[in-house]
């Protein structure tokens, strides 16, 4: 069995905090290509997850908050944000479920924010028709403005 704690969160922050991306995943699935995929994801106010979706109809995506605050936005097609949902423990929303094929990210609003991740293995990298080309390449001087621009809907 294994278990999730307070040090385990605390420790896969701690390798967030390290990381150039500032982001660190810990797998609770035995490997990429599993059927399905469960993992704890820390990241910190300053990463940037580029907007994508999934298109396979079994990758819905859930998000579960552990520790933290999490903004989640969803966008059309286009890039117009579509809905926004803050995930924090004070605030009472705890998860999001996110069908496939809606674009998607998420932004950390607090320092030590981790999230519980479910979907469908196995791991592909992400299709040409998955990444929102209307969002800026994660890394860019553009990508960070962004980044902000996105936590700025969360006030």
């Amino acid at each position: 069995m294994k278990i999730v704690n307070s040090e385990l969160l605390d420790q896969i922050s701690s390798e967030a905090l390290s990381s150039p991306r500032l982001r660190k995943n810990h797998n609770i699935h035995r490997c990429d290509e599993s059927r399905c995929h469960r993992l704890l994801n820390a990241i910190e106010p300053g990463s940037y997850i580029r907007p994508h979706r999934h298109l396979d109809p079994e990758k819905d995506e859930a998000f579960i908050l552990m520790k933290g605050r999490l903004g989640v936005i969803t966008f059309s097609d286009d890039g117009t944000v579509a809905e926004t949902v803050l995930l924090s423990h004070s605030g009472g929303n705890l998860a999001a479920d996110i069908p496939y094929g809606i674009y998607h990210a998420a932004v950390s609003l607090e320092a030590g924010t981790v999230f519980y991740e479910a979907k469908a293995g196995p791991y592909l990298p992400l299709d040409e028709s998955e990444v929102a080309h209307w969002s800026p390449v994660d890394g860019s001087q553009q990508s960070q403005e962004y980044l902000e621009r996105l936590r700025g809907l969360f006030g």
